[in-house]
């Protein structure tokens, strides 16, 4: 049994020795006056001050538990921002981390060492146990109790540390028996435990209703994070020896060169789980560490969502359809990668479709197969761009013309001139609000005339997570945030409610403890009327030209997100995390 120094239980000497209270106080965690209350309620109640101090709920339970981390001299970390590595789970079993309020987190194979986080790192009993079963040596780490929990419910119940631990075991028995020659990569990846760690990360990805996988290797291991309702979560901590295995049978699986490192590549595979069907676009970069790969996930099952079930409603979706009926113009749709641009996109080509029209989209590349839908991916390499692939569409008699992105003075000349000649044509830029995309088409040397004549509606979006509908729960909003609601809606604000209540996910097994599941989308959808195609000629810049949208009944994202916010739909913090300018 060994312990590393830093769990040494014994407080280092501070010179005048310092009680918890004490440096609450001098770090400004308490006042004066709720210093000497918790003093006095210690003495006379009989009870620590550190019982005290919890049960007035004066200070955060992390910042207690830092506080208390340097009066011992153990280092504080904060679990979700921790990888767990499925070998150091499988060390120590969940009722005993759930007796004494552990988890381990990390295992170093080459001195032996276990490192756990403890609510309570001065607790000698557990340490000696988990010395005892495990034979290793262990180093602690402090965190709050709240946090040690969560990781415990989060991390014991995952079936990926579980199987990725079993084939992490089969692959220490291979290792064992020979010593790995580059050249023999290729009979390695075929082997069961790197398939089956393969196969158990992308299972993972699919059930967890992750869009994207990234492997990431580290110094001294392989992180696998997973984005979920766009967020990154750090699920996974391989060991170093499997990179090279795991990174291989992912390039052979996308049929990529396995002994080029030095050059980017990229690839495409098929992946079938429980009859779901899943397109995975593989991106290989060479990183300080090793390789980087990062599995985009595109589910082919579950069709294209109307624009209602995306978040479009009110003003915005009134708008929207009124610019999409129209036989001829331009639709543009802005915002920052990721905000959901391609999906609106497909939703309003998806309502547009019929036998009646020929529809024809360029893309870079065709994410989702809309049948009846003429849809051709570029290939700069071959000399098909945006500019010359508008140009072919332009002699296939379409009725409406998908152009994936205006990036150039080019394209954006083709885009306009196709609208202006009888096409309904659609179109995204990366822009942060609708009244900023027609600046920047002017940057793109646009004439103002043709967009005054051509541009039907812009929309701005951005994707903010949805309250988990399983845990749901009211929560009383501070009066500053009430204040800065009624501010930013002024008369959309309801004044028929007495109280504003909000909500919030408490967290559960469906929506694995974050409070969200689902995503739903934020909009603003600026029509061009006469008035703003008048600002239009006269190059004026965005605020001008939002003031004028918003006189005129435009909802902006915010608002829009406000409102979502008072429906339960979401939280004032997703909003603010993707709409605040």
């Amino acid at each position: 049994m060994k312990v590393m120094p830093n769990s040494d239980l014994n407080p280092p000497t501070l010179g005048e020795k310092k009680t918890l209270l004490d440096i609450l106080f001098s770090s400004n965690l308490v006042t004066k006056e709720q210093y000497d209350e918790i003093k006095v309620k210690s003495a006379s109640q009989g009870v620590s001050q550190e019982t005290v101090i919890k049960n007035l709920n004066l200070v955060p339970a992390k910042k207690l538990a830092e506080v208390k981390a340097k009066i011992i001299g153990v280092p504080f970390i904060s679990l979700e921002a921790t990888s767990f590595a499925p070998q150091a789970l499988s060390l120590i079993s969940r009722a005993v981390a759930e007796r004494f309020s552990l988890i381990p987190f990390m295992y170093d194979e080459k001195t032996k060492t276990l490192s756990i986080a403890m609510s309570e790192p001065s607790d000698l009993e557990a340490l000696q146990f988990v010395a005892q079963k495990t034979g290793l040596a262990i180093k602690s780490f402090a965190v709050s109790k709240e946090d040690v929990t969560k990781a415990i419910e989060q991390q014991y119940r995952q079936e990926i540390v579980g199987e990725v631990g079993k084939a992490l075991k089969e692959t220490e028995e291979l290792t064992k028996t020979r010593t790995i020659d580059s050249k023999e990569i290729k009979d390695i990846i075929k082997e069961a435990p790197i398939a089956n760690i393969v196969s158990t990360i992308l299972e993972y990805a699919v059930s967890s209703r992750a869009s994207d996988v990234h492997i990431e290797p580290q110094e001294d291991r392989v992180r696998v994070r997973f984005r979920i309702d766009g967020i990154l979560y750090d699920r996974l901590s391989l060991p170093k020896n499997v990179q090279e295995g795991v990174i291989s049978r992912i390039k052979i699986l996308s049929e990529m060169k396995i002994d080029e490192h030095r050059i980017p590549q990229d690839g495409r595979f098929n992946f079938t789980v429980e009859k779901q069907e899943v397109d995975l676009r593989i991106s290989v970069l060479l990183t300080t560490h090793g390789e980087k790969i990062v599995m985009r996930l595109l589910r082919k099952s579950g069709g294209v969502p109307s624009l209602g079930e995306l978040g479009l409603n009110g003003t915005s979706l009134r708008s929207l359809e009124t610019a999409i009926l129209r036989p001829h113009g331009i639709i543009i749709v802005c915002g920052p990668t990721g905000s959901g641009k391609t999906t609106t996109l497909y939703s309003i080509l998806t309502k547009l479709n019929t036998t009646r029209v020929n529809i024809m989209s360029l893309e870079d590349p065709v994410e989702y197969e809309i049948p009846g839908i003429n849809q051709v991916a570029i290939n700069p390499g071959v000399g098909l761009t945006f500019a010359t692939g508008l140009r072919a569409f332009l002699r296939q008699d379409p009725n409406i013309i998908l152009v994936g992105e205006i990036r150039d003075k080019e394209t954006t000349d083709l885009a306009l001139q196709a609208a202006l000649t009888g096409h309904l044509v659609f179109s995204t830029l990366h822009t942060s609000n609708a009244s900023n995309a027609l600046p920047r088409l002017l940057d793109l040397d646009a004439e103002n005339f043709l967009l005054a004549s051509t541009v039907n509606a812009i929309v701005g979006q951005r994707i903010a997570r949805k309250i988990c509908k399983n845990c749901l729960q009211e929560q009383t909003p501070l009066p500053q945030i009430v204040e800065e609601m009624k501010r930013v809606l002024g008369p959309l604000f309801p004044t028929s409610k007495s109280e504003v209540k909000f909500y919030k996910g408490k967290g559960c097994d469906k929506c694995a403890l974050s409070g969200y599941i689902g995503r739903v989308g934020i909009f603003e959808t600026l029509p061009v009327t006469q008035k703003i195609s008048n600002l239009i000629l006269q190059s004026a810049d965005s605020g001008t030209i939002e003031k004028e949208g918003v006189l005129e009944g435009m909802i902006t994202m915010k608002q829009d997100g406000y409102l979502k916010v008072l429906k339960g739909i979401t939280t004032v913090e997703e909003v603010l995390r993707v709409a605040q300018e």
